[in-house]
């Protein structure tokens, strides 16, 4: 399998851009299942439709997306919902498609992507309606600082939706390095990642005057995603072995079963809405 290494969230997505949309699928992200054997394009559109309910749009809204992916979940905001939607992420490859993906939809001038920080932006306060942060928060290494700025640059009356791959309970130090191996590949595979409890989320959303209206716990209804990922691995073998190797697929193959194994208990998923004051 080689050695497994932890690389830096920045990079990490330039290199494995093209095997996901194989791998995971135009959105990037976990899908809501209703029912385990729901499509898994349909069930990544069912999470971004939770997420957009939560939200509350109204036509015109400007929206920044924290950690926008493959750009999919922008475009539909912007198509389905006529938001002004601004997307962010680290990865120069990711601004790229996203960019080209805005553009065949005809939302390019509703949809726009820029390379930036989602803890420290550097755009101008106040000036959003909503924040969006999907499935980018365990990438980064201080979610206070995250959820600083998302308070710092939602307007009065704003809200931010947030949903993630959360800790369901405190792992014990020692439990911590009987799984070291587990962990090692997952950071391999996904990126090095921080996990922390909703409920941990919620505290630092009050922390930077975040009113938190609710925390939701759907690690039910996301646990098929790892199903839907393995068998695309299956069906994409031979396009993601030229990508990144048969190695990278033995890699793929292997997180998603460490991570069935530790949904529901180590891991799970939660969404957390939060108002601005």
């Amino acid at each position: 399998m080689g050695t497994f290494e932890k690389p830096d969230p920045r990079i990490h997505y330039d290199r494995v851009t093209d095997a996901w949309g194989y791998l995971l699928g135009d959105d990037f992200h976990y899908g809501y299942f209703d029912s385990p054997d729901l499509p898994l394009h349909a069930a990544t559109l069912a999470l971004t439709e939770l997420m957009a309910s939560e939200a509350a749009f109204q036509t015109g809204m400007s929206v920044l997306d924290i950690g926008c992916g493959s750009g999919n979940p922008a475009v539909h905001l912007a198509r389905e919902y006529g938001c002004r939607v601004l997307g962010i992420t680290n990865s120069s490859i990711g601004v790229e498609r996203a960019t080209v993906r805005a553009d065949k939809a005809g939302v390019s001038g509703l949809a726009r992507f820029e390379v930036r920080d989602g803890m420290a932006t550097g755009l101008q306060a106040h000036s959003f309606d909503r924040i969006w942060v999907m499935e980018s928060s365990h990438l980064m290494p201080r979610k206070d600082l995250l959820l600083r700025e998302c308070g710092r640059l939602l307007r009065t009356d704003g809200r931010l939706v947030l949903c993630d791959i959360v800790l369901l309970r405190q792992i014990p130090f020692p439990e911590v390095l009987s799984i070291r191996k587990e962990l090692a590949v997952l950071d391999a595979v996904f990126g090095k990642a921080t996990m922390q409890e909703l409920s941990s989320y919620a505290l630092m959303a009050e922390d930077a005057g975040i009113t938190v209206r609710s925390q939701i716990d759907i690690s039910r209804q996301t646990l098929p995603t790892f199903v839907c990922w393995r068998a695309n691995a299956d069906t994409y073998a031979y396009a993601v072995e030229e990508l990144l190797g048969r190695g990278g697929i033995e890699e793929f193959q292997l997180a998603c079963d460490i991570l069935s194994r530790f949904w529901l208990d180590r891991l799970g998923y939660g969404v957390l809405v939060a108002d601005a004051s």
